[in-house]
Formats: structure tokens, sequence, C-alpha cells
């Protein structure tokens, strides 16, 4: 009996089932929209910071530079004064410690001896500055009325030197800026170069921790045309390329990958490290693993993917912003108003069927029985408008993903932090700004999904208590006074 009123008066009052269920349909996308688009925020944030920080890295433990080091760091070049006759070119290589004041490798150990850390590994950043070219000599040119002076006397006013002015010559010099990661070879778990793909030959081996062997990033390979085979020399010294490497999103983190040892040696850093990147043994408890490598390691910055993450600018930080605050207060809104007016209507509807209801009463149902018959009409109007609301929420969802969006992300230049190269001419002590772009999507997952259905069945629930408290509270006497 309760089905077949139940369906019977559905048939009857389509138009207003329709207007209550499309409420509660449109705040029930909303919410699935504004939900999806925050997951592809996190996505595309985790995805910015895996390029700027490593796979599988939980924190980084650096040491940030002093106006000292950096100013000791600066390029200087010398050049010969030649004394031939001929122009020969000169080069001259600067190989630079990037970003950060150098740590023993013995902090290594050290923070991986550091209670709840899984494992840590040191690497080295630098940065190279070749420049190279030549010095052309100028032709002197001796003046036309030269040695027509009086008395016989030469033009160099008595001096008995010819008089002219040099003319040409000059410099002709090249500037090429480029930058080397030193990674530890025998444990390539961690660091930037997790962040990328070895797409052509191989990566390093194991054996190899003071080989003259080098990664290209694909990027930098392909301006410089090396493939695998090729030979790169830095400060004079030749590296043989055995495998390009590809970054997973946006930009690499170095251009060229070596030996740490290499790297030590290259820049007369024996024995140092600029960043030590640590892998927690629970990724819960990073906070405190954070606050026990800062006691017990003194004098190390430490910083989590999480402190990295509020640097992070640009567009992507803007609409997640959006998103999160201005979607999820709108998404609120709406399903506030949209409740309300699905239990007003379902009120409205139950005052225009007083003599239904009376009349009903009077033939011996129980208050009961009315009020769950109303919330029966309810959560069926709910459910309808859960099921047109996830059908619009996925459509939302599904154009957000077909377009793709592209959003920029930026690590403003500062010092310390994690991450990227820096430094360069604007000084090893600050981090170079980098920018990456990521294209927007909005995946739909199951809790999103199971959020719809509740509220779906919570708007049902508040419309149908709307309508069964004014159900229960008729009369038999006052479907009687309506009756003509």
């Amino acid at each position: 009996m309760f089905f077949t009123y139940l369906r019977r008066e559905l048939r009857r009052r389509r138009k207003a089932a329709l207007v209550v269920a499309s409420g509660l349909a449109l705040g029930i996308a909303l919410v699935i929209v504004v939900s999806s688009v925050s997951s592809g925020m996190g996505k595309a944030q985790d995805k910015v910071l895996q390029s700027l920080y490593g796979l599988g890295t939980d924190m980084t433990v650096t040491k940030a530079a002093t106006p000292t080091a950096s100013n000791s760091q600066r390029p200087r070049f010398q050049f010969d004064a030649r004394g031939n006759d001929d122009d020969s070119t000169q080069s001259s290589d600067r190989v630079l410690v990037q970003g950060f004041t150098t740590l023993a490798s013995s902090t290594v150990t050290k923070v991986g001896d550091q209670k709840g850390v899984s494992s840590a590994v040191g690497g080295l950043s630098l940065n190279v500055v070749k420049v190279d070219g030549q010095f052309t000599r100028g032709q002197f040119q001796q003046n036309q009325n030269s040695g027509n002076g009086q008395g016989g006397r030469g033009a160099g006013g008595g001096t008995g030197l010819p008089q002219g002015e040099v003319r040409g010559g000059g410099a002709d010099f090249d500037i090429n800026q480029y930058t080397v990661y030193g990674t530890d070879v025998t444990r390539t778990a961690l660091g930037p170069l997790t962040s990328s793909k070895i797409t052509s030959g191989r990566t390093f081996k194991t054996t190899e921790t003071n080989a003259k062997v080098v990664v290209a990033d694909s990027a930098y390979a392909k301006e410089k045309k090396y493939k695998v085979g090729s030979t790169v020399t830095i400060k004079s010294v030749k590296f043989k390329v055995i495998g390009i490497a590809t970054a997973d999103s946006g930009d690499a983190a170095a251009n060229l990958y070596i030996p740490l040892q290499q790297a030590q040696t290259l820049a007369g850093e024996k024995n140092k490290v600029t960043t030590v990147y640590v892998k927690a043994t629970d990724s819960q408890q990073i906070d405190s693993v954070k606050s026990t490598i800062q006691k017990n390691v003194s004098g190390t910055t430490v910083t989590t993917s999480a402190d990295l993450a509020k640097t992070v600018s640009g567009s992507l930080s803007t609409a997640s912003s959006l998103a999160t605050n201005v979607g999820k207060w709108l998404s609120i809104a709406v399903l506030v108003a949209a409740f309300l007016v699905a239990g007003l209507l379902t009120s409205s509807a139950v005052s225009r069927r007083v003599r239904e209801f009376g009349t009903l009463k009077a033939l011996g149902w129980k208050s009961g029985r009315v009020t769950r018959q109303v919330v029966g009409e309810a959560m069926v109007n709910g459910l309808l408008g859960g099921a047109l609301g996830i059908g619009l929420g996925l459509a939302g969802a599904y154009a957000v993903t077909s377009v793709s969006p592209t959003l920029q992300a930026q690590l403003g230049g500062g010092t310390g932090g994690p991450g990227g190269p820096g430094g360069g001419f604007g000084g090893p002590g600050r981090r170079a700004a980098k920018t990456l772009e990521v294209a927007l999507t909005a995946p739909v997952n199951l809790t999103t999904i199971a959020l719809a259905v509740a509220l779906a069945v919570a708007g049902g629930l508040i419309a149908g208590a709307f309508g069964g408290w004014r159900a229960s509270r008729l009369r038999p006497a006052d479907a009687l006074r309506r009756v003509e």
C-alpha cells in the first residue's frame, strides 16, 4: 500500500517533484565539480612539487648561504695577454656551488641516524659558467700629415714618433651557463634525478662512484645536440654521455647529472654536499622528524614539501585559493538554499493536501503513517535530485578535464629552500625563480560520489522533516472544514 500510494502521488505531482529534485541536483552538481577541481589542483601542485623537490623525498636539509660565502663564490675570469701575432681563442670555466653553503658529507650519515628517518642521501648542486672567445688586435693607422712637420720634425710634437690611432680590434666572447648536479650513484632512489625518466641509454651504475660519465636532461641535450655516446667537457674534464633523462613534469632539476665525487672534484669541495634528501619511515610523522633533525643537527634548515608548497605562486595558487575558499562557501550556500527550498516546497505541498491527509486520518490512518508517506515522497525526490546532480557533476568535471586549462606555478626566488637550480650571476646564495606549466584536470573519486549520495539523502530527509512535521499536525476536522 505504501509504495502504491507513493507511486501514484509522485506521478500526480511530477512538476513539483522535478522542481525539488532540480534544486537539489544543482547544489550536488556544484559540490562535485568544486571537489573534483580542488582534487585536480592538489594533483597539479603535487606535479609541481615533484619536479622541484624530487620523487620519494619527504624533506631536505640545507644550510643557507651567508653573504661572505656568496661574495667568495662570484665568478672571476683571467685571460692571457697574447704576445704573438695570431689571434687565438681563449676559454675559461668557473664551477660554483649553487644556492647554499656546503655541508660536510658526514652530515648525511648524522641525518640518516635520526629517529624516524628511513634513508638520507647527499647531493651537490653546481652552476658552471663557461666563457670562451678571442681578442682581436687593432691596427695602427698613421695620420696623413705625419712626418711633414716644420723643421723636418715629426708630427708627433717633436718627439720623432708617428702620430695616428689604433682602429679595429676588440674582444668577442660567448657566455654559456648551465647547471650540474652531483648525485650519489650508490643510492639513486632519492634526489632530483628521480623526477626524470631515462628515455635513452641508461642511468648510473653503483660502481661508477668516480667515473667520468654524465646523464643529460633531454631539453638541454636537444639544445646542445648531445646523444648517448657524446662527449661533454666540464673544466677541461671529458665526460661521456651514458643516458638522456626526460623530466616527468615541468623543467628538470639540472642540465647535467654526474657522480657526486666528480662534482666535488670539479668544484674543489671534497667531501661536501649542498643538500641532504630525506625519506621518513612514516609519512604521517614528517613534522616530528623535522623537529628531531632541527634539534640534533644544528646550523641546518629542514624544509618539507608542505613548506615548499606555501611558496608556490602564480595562477595555480590563485585558482586553488578560489576553489578552496570561494568554491567551498558557494557550494555550501547553494546546498543550504536547495535544502531550504526543498523543505518549503514539500511543506507547501502538504498544506495543499489538507483534505487528502485529513480524509486519510478520518479513514483510520495514524499520524505516523501519514508522516512516513510524506517522508517517503521527499526521499524519492532527494534521490532523484542526487542522480541528476551526479550526472551534471560528472559532466562538469569531464568538461574541465577535456578543456584542461593550463595553469602556471612559480617558485619565487629566495635564499635557502630545497629544490632546483639557483644562483648564477644573481649570486649563489639566491635560489632562482622557476616557473612551470601544468594542465588542470578534475578527477572524480568514489569519496566524491559517496558525498553526493549522502547529500541527496540529507536533502530528502530535511524536506521530509518539513513536510512530515506539517502533516503530523493535521486533524480530520481541518479536512471537513474544506469540504464544500
